[in-house]
């Protein structure tokens, strides 16, 4: 560290070093003070809570199984139906509680537009579960 000196003779330049210590000091001093006092800052009380054990009730809403083959044809489980249909049988069961949920099997080569036809009209109707069925893929 660089002295300076009292001879009015002898003039240095302004002191570049800074001196880290005290910021050391007083840093390890909070360090201290946060390790004793955090475990203090958790206000919890011990209670003995009563065991209970029991089956969770889930009920899972019915569904509609949607197909759509690859030349256009449409299928309300299992049933032919036309695209004129579609609009009042969402609109029927987008009130009931809970909703259903709409599932959709597309054939591979079926055009988009189809598909997205029965989406928007679903969604127009209410439905807001909407998802694709698909067959994982084999090894």
């Amino acid at each position: 560290m660089a002295m300076g000196s009292l001879d009015p003779r002898r003039h240095q330049g302004p002191m570049a070093e800074i001196n880290v210590v005290p910021l050391v000091d007083v840093m390890l001093v909070l360090l201290v003070i946060f390790i004793i006092t955090a475990p203090l800052l958790t206000h919890s009380v011990k209670i003995d809570l009563p065991k209970a054990s029991s089956t969770p009730n889930i009920t899972q809403p019915e569904h509609i199984e949607f197909g759509i083959r690859d030349n256009g044809d449409l299928f309300w489980s299992g049933e032919k139906v036309m695209a004129e249909q579609l609009a009042s049988r969402f609109a029927v069961e987008a009130k009931k509680q809970p909703q259903p949920e709409l599932h959709i099997r597309a054939d591979r080569h079926a055009h988009y537009e189809t598909v997205a036809r029965v989406m928007s009209a679903a969604a127009k109707a209410g439905l807001v579960r909407i998802g694709f069925v698909t067959d994982p893929e084999q090894p």
